[in-house]
């Protein structure tokens, strides 16, 4: 039988997103992830104590050990005053609600209003009220009105329609990303407890102490490391309002992946030298003077040939690859087909990322895309934040 509730009436998605928007506030870094991975654990487990509601908020919205003394301060900012001391009764069990232990969300109409009254937003979330004079001198308080905004939020904002500052937040958001990096078995072993392989020259050397008697056994199991990501983005003349963005997600894999990135239109450029760099703006730069045949035509057949042939070809070996186009190729279909079909060889997965696949109605039916598509593992559209965010869970998958 479940516990009690710790916050009965509550809207869970509405407290979570107030609560992540506060740590955000203090420097404690909350991504989209995190807030929803929060709101379905509220979901699975409602906390019955001041306890468990740490736990389940620590787990879901801290990534990174220096962070937690800026939580703490946070959630005894929050519950120690509003639980605790404005409430004193909340130290004792409140009875089990009947029903659910939040408030149910609002269902919308054919007008897109809640059907029921007083289903609006909770404490959490409600605006600030506002004193004003009326022209007698008598005092009036007032609630501002919330209305919808004509703006998207930047998670479903298309690329092509960011400004340079939101464009460049990018990187840290793909950076703190990609902390679980897919990894592989390797062919080396290591000494571990766990390990279900008898390793015979430690047990060896072990026995040195027992008379030469195998007496504690020495195991080893497979190293794991991270596989191998190599990234290629086209920077043709249709790709330009993504190019940007992409060369963001590509220094960010460099920098926390270890990952091969390439750029091309007509020619292939390796940039994994040039986005390394410490420095964001000498990274961007250097890639801008390498990148010589930028917002030109593309040529999608021939510059995977090329990688195949040269000397980082073996990179491809086992690796997920991203392939960053549209689709839009100047060469035969039939020598796309076969360059993937050699990469579709190689590779752990392939997947496709082409931001003219949120378009509606949008079929990959003539052209590259049809004679790529059989050779890819996800064919994704990758045109904002949000949707970036599913490309980088199927690279984890």
């Amino acid at each position: 039988m479940p516990g009690p509730a710790l916050l009965r009436g509550v809207d869970r998605a509405a407290f979570a997103v107030a609560f992540a928007v506060r740590l955000r506030a203090h420097g404690v870094p909350v991504g989209f992830s995190a807030i929803e991975t929060f709101t379905r654990a509220l979901g699975a487990a409602v906390p019955g104590s001041r306890s468990q509601l740490y736990w389940v908020a620590r787990i879901s919205l801290v990534r990174r050990e220096r962070d937690r003394a800026d939580f703490d301060r946070v959630f005894a900012a929050v519950f120690d005053e509003v639980v605790l001391r404005l409430d004193p009764n909340a130290r004792r069990a409140p009875a089990a609600p009947k029903e659910g232990a939040w408030a149910p969300l609002p269902s919308a109409g054919d007008d897109g209003l809640p059907d029921e009254p007083g289903g609006g937003l909770p404490w959490a979330t409600l605006p600030t009220p506002s004193i004003g004079v009326t022209p007698d001198g008598e005092a009036l308080l007032g609630i501002p009105q919330r209305r919808p905004s004509r703006l998207t939020g930047p998670a479903d904002t298309p690329f092509d329609q960011l400004d340079p500052d939101e464009l460049a937040r990018l990187e840290e958001w793909f950076a703190t990303a990609m902390p679980n990096w897919p990894t592989r078995r390797s062919r080396r072993t290591v000494v571990h407890p766990a390990g279900g392989t008898i390793a015979v020259r430690p047990t060896l050397a072990r026995a040195r102490r027992t008379g030469w008697e195998p007496i504690e056994l020495a195991r080893t199991r497979p190293v794991h490391k991270r596989r191998r990501v190599v990234m290629l983005c086209d920077v043709s003349q249709s790709m330009q309002p993504y190019a940007t963005a992409y060369l963001h997600l590509m220094r960010a894999a460099v920098l926390s992946a270890d990952a091969e990135v390439f750029a091309f239109a007509t020619a292939l450029t390796r940039l994994t030298p040039m986005l390394a760099h410490r420095s964001d703006a000498e990274a961007v730069d250097l890639a801008g003077r390498t990148v010589t045949d930028r917002f030109g035509g593309t040529r999608i057949a021939t510059n995977l040939h090329a990688l195949l042939r040269s000397r980082h070809g073996g990179a491809t070996r086992g690796a997920v690859v991203l392939i960053a186009s549209d689709g839009w190729d100047s060469d035969d279909p039939d020598e796309l087909a076969a360059a993937m079909a050699r990469l579709r060889r190689r590779a752990h997965r392939v997947i496709w990322m082409n931001p003219r696949v949120a378009a509606p109605g949008y079929a990959p039916l003539v052209g590259a895309m049809a004679a790529a598509l059989p050779y890819c593992d996800e064919l994704l559209p990758a045109h904002t934040v949000r949707a970036m965010g599913d490309v980088l869970a199927a690279v984890i998958r």
